[in-house]
C-alpha cells in the first residue's frame, strides 16, 4: 500500500478531509526505522524499537478524531513514541502549542530530531505517567499507550470542559472533563503496548 491507497482506505472509513489532509501531509516513513520504510503505509503497527511501535493509522485517525482539535489549544501526547502523531497533531491544531512526553530516551532523541523544524512541538524524556504539570492545564491529552484505569494524575492536568483519550485495557476511552460529573465514552477493541512507569 502507498500514501493514496492509505488515504483512500481512511477515507473509505469515513474519516473528515481533516483528518485526511493531516495524513497526506506528513510521511510516516519519516517516523519508522529504515528496515520498515517499505510498510510506512500499510495500515498495521510498526516497531520503533526498545518493544514500542507505531500505531494503525486507523487507530490513530480515530483517536485524533475523538480528540475534537481546533486550533490555539495546549495539547500532550503521553507515550509520544516516534513522534508521528505529534506531527500529525501539529497539522489539525495551528497556533497551538504541543508537549510530547516519552520515557525511553532514545525514541525521545529520534522523535526531536524527526520533528525538529516544527516551531510548536516540544518533546521532554520523562516518565509520562505524572504528566507535565509545569505546562498545565491542557486542553487536550492524549495517551498512546495502555493504562489498567483512567489515568488521574493527568485527568487533573486537563481544563474543564477539555478531553483526555486513552487506552484502559483494550478499549479506548474518552473522558470529557465537566465541573459536575465526568462523561465517560468506551470504544472496545483495541492493543496498545503498556504505559511504562518509573
Amino acid at each position: 500500500m502507498d500514501k493514496k491507497q492509505l488515504i483512500r482506505h481512511l477515507k473509505e472509513q469515513d474519516f473528515s478531509e481533516n483528518i485526511l489532509n493531516a495524513f497526506s501531509k506528513i510521511k510516516r516513513e519519516d517516523f519508522v526505522p529504515s528496515g520498515f520504510k517499505e510498510s510506512a503505509y500499510e495500515d498495521i503497527p510498526l516497531p520503533i524499537g526498545k518493544g514500542q511501535t507505531i500505531s494503525q493509522p486507523y487507530t490513530i485517525a480515530f483517536m485524533l478524531t475523538l480528540l475534537e482539535l481546533y486550533d490555539n489549544q495546549t495539547i500532550l501526547e503521553v507515550g509520544s513514541g516516534s513522534g508521528y502523531v505529534l506531527a500529525l497533531i501539529n497539522e489539525l491544531s495551528k497556533n497551538a502549542k504541543i508537549y510530547g512526553i516519552e520515557i525511553i530516551k532514545e525514541l525521545a532523541e529520534n522523535s526531536k530530531k524527526a520533528l525538529k523544524d516544527k516551531k510548536s512541538i516540544e518533546i521532554f524524556n520523562l516518565d509520562g505517567s505524572k504528566g507535565l504539570k509545569e505546562k498545565a492545564p491542557f486542553d487536550r491529552i492524549l495517551v498512546s499507550a495502555s493504562s489498567k484505569e483512567i489515568p488521574q494524575k493527568l485527568l487533573a492536568q486537563l481544563k474543564y470542559n477539555g478531553i483526555l483519550v486513552c487506552v484502559v485495557n483494550d478499549s479506548i476511552v474518552v473522558v470529557k472533563k465537566t465541573n459536575k460529573e465526568n462523561k465517560i465514552m468506551k470504544y472496545p477493541g483495541f492493543v496498545f503496548v503498556e504505559l511504562i512507569e518509573d
